[in-house]
């Protein structure tokens, strides 16, 4: 029987809204993927050590503070320092068109914005990491 995809779905920054970030945490989880929610307010180091020590494939960022800019790189930089290379980065929130674009060239697999459905966020994951 393969594996779970295993997710870790985080809100990183000074940002206090997360019941974007629950509400797909818990689409993750009803698609049968294993989530790990890390709370409100985590540093792109939390983040990343959270993610190497939960062994997940997938991290995702819900960003709505307008910090993306200076918090993706900085996880996409420690991901590279760890060799996990492999682990897929996606983002949701409120990330401008032209932002969107840098961080796709800078690494991210994929960028959801406002209205994007949950299930083409399960579809996308699932398409994301190798069976």
């Amino acid at each position: 029987m393969p594996r779970p995809i295993r997710v870790l779905v985080a809100k990183p920054g000074l940002d206090g809204h997360d019941r974007g970030a629950k509400v797909i945490a818990r689409a993750l989880r009803d698609a049968g993927m294993e989530v790990i929610y890390t709370g409100l307010r985590q540093t792109p180091e939390m983040i990343v050590n959270a993610a190497l020590q939960e062994d997940v494939q997938v991290i995702g960022l819900s960003i709505l503070s307008g910090a993306h800019n200076a918090i993706v790189p900085r996880v996409l930089d420690l991901l590279r320092e760890k060799e996990m290379t492999d682990v897929q980065v996606v983002v949701g929130g409120i990330i401008p068109d032209e932002d969107a674009a840098a961080l796709k060239r800078q690494g991210v697999a994929a960028i959801f914005q406002p209205g994007a459905s949950l299930e083409e966020i399960v579809n996308f994951i699932r398409g994301a990491v190798p069976a």
